[in-house]
């Protein structure tokens, strides 16, 4: 019997956390293992509890998420952290996922696409709610330092490129095969060679490096 994926749930909301948690209660491949109100709760759960994902709300007292999954990652650098949240803010975007967060998805969505995105993260998979990948694009090339910024020499091969450029855009394994017309275990395969060219840690990392070297 598969083992299920432990989730970690934080929120500074009683109902909404409560809530969230029965509705996954009610999916077979998952299990929630623990309850956090605040950033230093979820801490202190993270180390106890050991999760394999954590959902993290990005506005908390004591501390905030941002905070939080920041120092998560650092001790449970297996943990994967998706914040859950109702601010599409620009700065809460960049800053969770360079805090190491894996995704950045909205409290609105559907419960089966919550599941979804919950067993494509314990996979390795990271995800973007559609206008949060907009904006997060947006945010970087905004900024004076990205502006008519001219591509940079890589180490990548042509087709290496047409996928780094298509996953800055917040494009799945299946989006991307689909335009390349190439199967997903291709696009796998590249997108790991990817990250092992450019030293870097995971999907996040590579579509911040493309906007950030006029790659995208």
């Amino acid at each position: 019997m598969t083992a299920k994926i432990r989730i970690l749930l934080v929120d500074d909301q009683y109902l909404i956390r409560e809530g969230i948690a029965s509705l996954l209660e009610l999916e077979a491949a998952v299990e929630v293992v623990g309850i956090a109100g605040n950033g230093q709760e979820a801490i202190a759960q993270a180390l106890d509890l050991k999760p394999h994902i954590i959902l993290m709300d990005v506005r908390m007292p004591e501390m905030n998420g941002v905070e939080a999954t920041a120092q998560i990652r650092q001790a449970l650098p297996t943990c994967q952290i998706i914040m859950l949240t109702t601010f599409d803010d620009e700065e809460f975007i960049v800053q969770s996922l360079l805090a190491g967060a894996c995704g950045y998805l909205m409290k609105d969505i559907p419960p089966q696409d919550l599941v979804q995105a919950i067993k494509l993260a314990h996979a390795g998979v990271y995800q973007l709610a559609p206008e949060v990948a907009g904006k997060l694009i947006g945010a970087l090339k905004h900024k004076p330092e990205f502006v008519a910024k001219p591509p940079i020499e890589t180490p990548l091969t042509a087709r290496e490129l047409e996928v780094l450029k298509l996953l800055a855009k917040g494009t799945t394994n299946k989006g991307i095969a689909q335009a390349l017309y190439v199967s997903e275990g291709t696009v796998k395969n590249h997108v790991s060679n990817i990250l092992m060219r450019l030293d870097l840690r995971d999907r996040t990392q590579a579509a911040i490096y493309a906007v950030e070297n006029g790659l995208s």
